[in-house]
């Protein structure tokens, strides 16, 4: 959530980012008229607890008449002072919920509009001329068939649409580039973490997953648990009500973890292979810093992204996500998206985001800085989404005769092997 004296201080800037988002602009208005009851009643409270304290003393003196009378006020200012309460209670209530449903303030430098209204940034490698090498590329999944290596029939059999096997070689490339991409994340200084796929509604809410996104999330009704779509909930959540020493940030940790998604919406949308599917693995890295820090950490995470792309030989480009396609916890958002040589365009592989106090003031997670405590920044990054960097490999890498070559980084966590040979019929 934001701050209530930002919002306060520069409404018009609140109401800029819901506007560039394309969210409600009027929500501004109901906040800002939902606080000042919560304040105002507040005060009205304080005011009558106080006459309510001085009025007893003044019992406790008194005698005949002067006392009865100052027991009738003592009996309507308790029912005054028990409205007050409700009043400040259901004040208070109702500018927590509206907060709870705006979103981070937009980065200004954030391009604004639509999924199609972004920048891009850079652009890393050439994608292959297939037609000068003589053959037709093949898609992901029939390479992976040919490599025994990806199962969708039996997955649907199994779990339904959007469900996939990883066999033998294919299982064998997830282990690897999970190995690879968390050799790379403790390289670089991030805290290896396992961390759970189910988490409770606070951590889900609190990182501001049960807003926009609350259809893409599946929910186990019996016993009040969300099934995580990314481990960046579990990691936020880690330090949920703790004050941490400035000299302890930046701290930084690198989960990997099952991730679900309902992919509400995408009906009709890369319905064949794995590229957008139900369930897949990931490997996350997630920062705390000071705000201070909050942009110069996103370059670096986006950095350690670039890194790791480039290590699997893959073309890239990086691109600034516009404002209507952000989160409601991100402020700015780097996707970087491969090449995938059959579909004749970039796709999204990586994501990066500074969501700068927004999760840390609804998990109530603080930095102390001396006497001095206060909210501090975290940001996320995607490093490894396993089944979409299986098949930006399988495509980019492909030989005529079916086979895939391996990108050195990924030989030595699959015991040395060059390529990726098509197995018998």
């Amino acid at each position: 959530m934001i701050d209530l004296r930002l919002l306060r201080e520069d409404p018009d800037r609140v109401r800029a980012s819901q506007r560039a988002r394309g969210e409600d602009v009027a929500l501004v208005d109901s906040l800002l008229s939902a606080d000042e009851r919560r304040r105002s009643s507040g005060v009205r409270f304080d005011e009558l607890r106080s006459e309510q304290k001085s009025l007893g003393k003044l019992i406790g003196k008194a005698t005949g008449d002067e006392k009865a009378e100052l027991l009738k006020r003592a009996g309507q200012l308790a029912a005054d002072v028990k409205a007050a309460d409700a009043e400040r209670d259901a004040a208070d209530a109702e500018t927590q919920e509206l907060l709870q449903r705006l979103g981070n303030l937009v980065h200004p430098d954030v391009p604004v509009g639509g999924e199609e209204d972004f920048v891009t940034l850079e652009t890393h490698g050439e994608p292959r001329d297939f037609a000068a090498e003589g053959f037709e590329p093949r898609d992901h999944l029939e390479l992976g068939q040919r490599l025994g290596a990806i199962d969708v029939e039996r997955g649907a059999k199994v779990s339904g649409s959007r469900f996939y096997f990883l066999t033998g070689v294919g299982a064998l490339l997830e282990l690897a580039l999970v190995n690879a991409a968390m050799a790379q994340a403790t390289a670089a200084g991030f805290t290896p973490m396992l961390t759970p796929a189910l988490v409770r509604p606070q951590s889900m809410a609190g990182t501001g997953f049960l807003g926009q996104a609350a259809q893409d999330v599946y929910h186990l009704a019996n016993d009040d648990l969300y099934l995580v779509g990314t481990s960046e909930v579990a990691l936020a959540a880690y330090h949920m009500d703790e004050i941490i020493d400035a000299d302890r940030l930046p701290l930084r940790y690198a989960g990997f973890s099952p991730c679900f998604r309902r992919e509400a919406g995408s009906h009709g949308k890369d319905t064949r292979g794995i590229f957008r599917v139900h369930q897949f693995d990931k490997v996350e890295m997630f920062s705390y810093v000071t705000p201070e820090e909050s942009q110069e950490e996103h370059r670096r995470l986006l950095e350690w992204e670039k890194q790791w792309l480039t290590s699997l030989e893959l073309p890239f480009r990086v691109i600034d996500v516009a404002s209507g396609d952000l989160g409601a916890s991100a402020s700015r958002k780097f996707d970087c998206e491969a090449w995938i040589p059959t579909q004749g365009k970039y796709r999204e592989l990586t994501s990066t985001s500074d969501c700068t106090e927004f999760q840390s003031r609804r998990l109530s997670i603080r930095v102390r800085e001396g006497k001095q405590v206060r909210p501090l920044a975290t940001l996320n990054g995607t490093l490894c989404a396993v089944p979409r960097t299986i098949v930006a490999i399988l495509e980019n890498h492909q030989q005529a005769d079916g086979s895939v070559r391996v990108p050195e980084v990924l030989r030595p966590y699959l015991g040395g092997r060059e390529v990726l040979e098509p197995v018998a019929e």
